[in-house]
C-alpha cells in the first residue's frame, strides 16, 4: 500500500471515482437537506427528525437481505440498481409536499443507501484480493471526505442564495451523482454470483460471534454524531470558545482523513494487527473524551486549545478504528457471503447515526464531564472486547469451512 491518496489504476480507481461522484452529491445534500425540508417543503423540524429516523430504521433492517441478494444475484448489477434507486429517491424529495410522502421517500432512500453499501463491499471483495481490501477502503474513505468537502462547499452556496431554486439544484446534483456512480460501476468487471448455501432463515444473524463483533463496532461508531451534532452543542453551550470553531474542527477532521487515512491503514494486514489498531484507538478515544471535557469552564483560548487537541485525538482514533474494523469485517466473513455479512456490519453506522444523537446529547451536553468519561470508558471497553470476540468468530469460521455445508445452485 502506498501513501498516495489516489488508488492504483483499474477497478480500484473506478471504485474510487464512483465513491467521489456520490460523495460530492451527498455533501451538498447533507448541508442543505434540513433547511430544505423545513423551509421549502414546510415540515416541522420534529417531523423531519421522525421521518429520517423511521427511514434509517428501515434501512438498518433491509441491509442484510439486500446484501444477501447481491451475493446471490451478482454484486455489480445489484449495486447499479441500488445506485439508480438512491438517485430516484433523492429526486422524489423535490416533489414531496407532505409528511407521509416524505417518510416514504426517506424509507426508500435509506434502504437503497444501506443496500448499496453492502453490495459495493461485496463487489470490492470480488474484484480486489484480500490483502488489498483494507488499503483500498482507506483510499475510498479519503475520497469520501474529499467529495463531502467539495459537496459541502456547493451546498454552502445554495444556503447563501437561500432560494427554492438553489435547493432544488442541490437535490438534482445529488440525484445525478448517483446516476454517474451507477455508470461508473457498470464499467467494472462482473463478479459472478455465488452458489446458495443452506444456512437457515436467519442467515448471518445465526453467526453470533460475528454479530458480537458487529455490536462492539457499533459502540465504537458512537463517535459519528460527535462532530456533526454533539461538539457544536458542547462548544456553544458549555464553553467560551467561538461558534466558528465548529467549522474549523470539521475542516480539520476532513482534511486529516483525506491526508492520513491511507497511511493509518498501512500496518493493518490481518486479524492481530486489526485488533491492535482498534485497541489503540480505544485509548486515544478515551484521551479525546477527557480533553473535550476539560474545555468546559476554561478561559476562551484555553478552551479552544483543548477542543483542537481533542479533535486531533478524535480523528486519530477514528482512522485507527476504521482501518481495524474494515479488516475484521472482511476477514471474518465467509467467502460468497460478503454482501450479507457487510449488510449486518453496516447497520452499525445506521444505528449510531439514528440513536447516537439522542443518547450522546443527553450523556455529554446535559451531563457534562462524567458523561464524557463514561463514553470514553465504554469505547475503551469495547475496543478491548473486540480481540476475544474476533478470535472466537475466526475460530467459528474455521469450523464452518471444515464442515462445508451443502450448496444449492442459483436459478
Amino acid at each position: 500500500m502506498t501513501n498516495s491518496p489516489v488508488p492504483p489504476a483499474g477497478p480500484q480507481r473506478v471504485l474510487a471515482l464512483a465513491q467521489l461522484s456520490n460523495s460530492v452529491g451527498d455533501g451538498a445534500y447533507y448541508t442543505t437537506s434540513a433547511l430544505y425540508f423545513t423551509q421549502v417543503v414546510g415540515l416541522a423540524p420534529a417531523r423531519v427528525g421522525l421521518g429520517l429516523t423511521v427511514g434509517w430504521a428501515v434501512g438498518s433492517l433491509v441491509g442484510v437481505p439486500l446484501g444477501r441478494f447481491a451475493d446471490r444475484r451478482g454484486p455489480r448489477g445489484t449495486a447499479v440498481l441500488l445506485a439508480l434507486a438512491t438517485g430516484l429517491a433523492v429526486a422524489s424529495f423535490t416533489v414531496v409536499r407532505g409528511f407521509v410522502p416524505f417518510v416514504l421517500a426517506a424509507c426508500v432512500y435509506a434502504a437503497a443507501q444501506s443496500g448499496l453499501a453492502a453490495a459495493r463491499q461485496a463487489l470490492l471483495a470480488g474484484l480486489v484480493s484480500a490483502g488489498e481490501r483494507t488499503g483500498l477502503l482507506a483510499h475510498l474513505q479519503s475520497t469520501l471526505n474529499a467529495g463531502l468537502a467539495v459537496g459541502a462547499g456547493l451546498g454552502g452556496l445554495a444556503l447563501h442564495a437561500g432560494t427554492r431554486t438553489a435547493y432544488l439544484a442541490v437535490f438534482t446534483l445529488d440525484a445525478v451523482s448517483f446516476l454517474v456512480c451507477a455508470g461508473l460501476l457498470l464499467r467494472l468487471p462482473s463478479v459472478p454470483p455465488v452458489p446458495s448455501r443452506r444456512h437457515g432463515g436467519l442467515g448471518v444473524l445465526r453467526d453470533r460471534p460475528y454479530a458480537v463483533v458487529a455490536l462492539l463496532n457499533t459502540v465504537l461508531l458512537l463517535r459519528l454524531p460527535l462532530l456533526s451534532l454533539v461538539l457544536p452543542l458542547w462548544i456553544t453551550r458549555r464553553t467560551d470558545a467561538p461558534a466558528w470553531l465548529v467549522s474549523a474542527l470539521f475542516v480539520l477532521n476532513t482534511g486529516a482523513v483525506m491526508l492520513f487515512q491511507v497511511r493509518a491503514a498501512r500496518g493493518v494486514t490481518g486479524l492481530a494487527s486489526a485488533t491492535r489498531a482498534v485497541r489503540r484507538a480505544g485509548w486515544v478515544m478515551l484521551a479525546a473524551c477527557g480533553v473535550f471535557a476539560w474545555s468546559a469552564g476554561a478561559s476562551l483560548w484555553v478552551a479552544v486549545g483543548f477542543l483542537v487537541v481533542g479533535a486531533v485525538l478524535q480523528v486519530v482514533a477514528e482512522m485507527g478504528q476504521s482501518a481495524g474494523s474494515w479488516q475484521l469485517s472482511f476477514d471474518l466473513a465467509p467467502e460468497g457471503r460478503v454482501g450479507e455479512y457487510q449488510g449486518l456490519f453496516g447497520t452499525g453506522v445506521t444505528i449510531a447515526r439514528t440513536l447516537g444523537p439522542l443518547l450522546l446529547t443527553a450523556l455529554l451536553v446535559e451531563w457534562g464531564t462524567p458523561g464524557w468519561l463514561l463514553l470514553g470508558g465504554a469505547m475503551l471497553a469495547a475496543s478491548y472486547a473486540m480481540g476475544p470476540a474476533a478470535r472466537r468468530a475466526a475460530a467459528g469460521r474455521v469450523r464452518e469451512e471444515v464442515r462445508q455445508p451443502e450448496t444449492v445452485p442459483v436459478n
